[in-house]
């Protein structure tokens, strides 16, 4: 049964929530597929070598490669290679790491396709990972090829490219053992039409998993065998992250219309450095312990909660974002916990945000006030 791609179009007014990465960066994409001059792997769009471009940004001739992802560019050539061979890859991290952003932006770059993808949770089944039916078909006329419904992994095996598995450990270990069986073989079997799909060149799967969720449904030994692993750090570096978020609240605030300035540089600063010390469980400058929150403060939180500040700044506001607007984003990020949190970040706010001086003043105020 052929399978059509489902395509979103970004009509005249922008009415589409969120575009696909393919979609986003089409104009990117189509320039470094015309401008290719290395060796195309069978399957993609574009060389390994464009891939590396498009994610980690350059140029292809007059136009400039925005970076997709801005960390360690010798993960991203080892993520590559991996999609070369037969192993599959696992990106694996802390929340907020950018895996699930990495994993589409690969897929966009190497097949032009990022929409083939399971999301893996606790109601996950066997056949979202292979096939399904469609009963009133196999009722009436019993298994055919048009009744079978076929997963994303199953139309990326038969198509040669690439399927995404996200957050395989939300899975039961049943489900994610049948993954076993196929990544080995690289077929899946039909027994009700007494077939068996072969995968094409170019098959391959990328899978993410969190860190925090490891005792949920780990790993199987066997399984892991199965994938090239690759952790994906925080950003060492201050700086890296200011840069990382600073560039996803711009986009957010073209892509969403948020009617409101981009915060200032030194917002940013702030809301990262509140959120590495807060991670860390220590200041910046190694002084001073701080306990840690029970919620997450990753980067891509950072980002959403700069994101939210805009849009009260723009619907409830002046347009500029106040430091009342980032406050009330920093207690819902904080404050997870209302009886331990609550007092993690009382104590944060009295014993390093107060000391901090002048520039840090108005931002302490807001807090305090939120706070009690």
């Amino acid at each position: 049964m052929a399978t059509k791609k489902t395509t979103t179009k970004q009509d005249a007014n922008g009415s589409t929530l969120r575009l696909t990465a393919e979609e986003l960066f089409a104009e990117e994409i189509d320039a470094l597929i015309k401008a290719e001059t290395h060796p195309v792997p069978a399957g993609w769009k574009m060389s390994p070598r464009s891939v590396l471009t498009y994610i980690c940004g350059g140029k292809c001739g007059t136009l400039d490669i925005t970076p997709k992802y801005i960390g360690h560019e010798r993960l991203v050539e080892i993520a590559i290679s991996t999609l070369v061979t037969d192993r599959a890859l696992l990106l694996i991290g802390e929340p907020g790491t950018a895996k699930s952003w990495l994993s589409e932006h690969l897929t966009a770059a190497v097949n032009g396709d990022s929409t083939k993808v399971v999301q893996g949770t606790a109601g996950t089944t066997e056949e979202q990972i292979r096939y399904t039916w469609n009963y009133a078909m196999l009722i009436a006329s019993g298994p055919s090829e048009d009744a079978l419904i076929k997963s994303p992994i199953f139309r990326a095996l038969e198509s040669g490219s690439v399927a995404r598995f996200e957050e395989i450990t939300r899975c039961a270990s049943e489900v994610q053992d049948a993954m076993i069986s196929l990544l080995s073989e690289k077929r899946i079997s039909v027994p009700e039409l007494a077939t068996e799909v072969a995968a094409k060149k170019g098959f391959s799967i990328i899978a993410t998993a969190n860190t925090r969720d490891r005792g949920v449904n780990d790993m199987s030994a066997a399984l892991k065998r199965r994938f090239n692993i690759i952790v994906l750090p925080t950003p060492k570096a201050i700086e890296t992250e200011i840069d990382i978020v600073r560039k996803r609240v711009s986009e957010l605030a073209s892509n969403l219309d948020l009617r409101a300035e981009i915060p200032s540089d030194e917002a940013v600063e702030q809301v990262v450095t509140i959120f590495r010390e807060l991670r860390s469980g220590q200041t910046l400058d190694g002084k001073a312990k701080v306990k840690a929150p029970s919620g997450v403060l990753s980067t891509a939180e950072a980002i959403s909660l700069l994101a939210n500040s805009m849009a009260l700044a723009g619907n409830f506001g002046t347009g500029v974002v106040s430091e009342s607007d980032i406050a009330a984003g920093l207690q819902g990020a904080v404050v997870k916990d209302e009886e331990k949190d609550h007092l993690v970040w009382e104590e944060y706010l009295k014993n390093v945000m107060k000391k901090r001086g002048a520039a840090w003043r108005k931002l302490y105020a807001a807090c305090s006030e939120q706070n009690g």
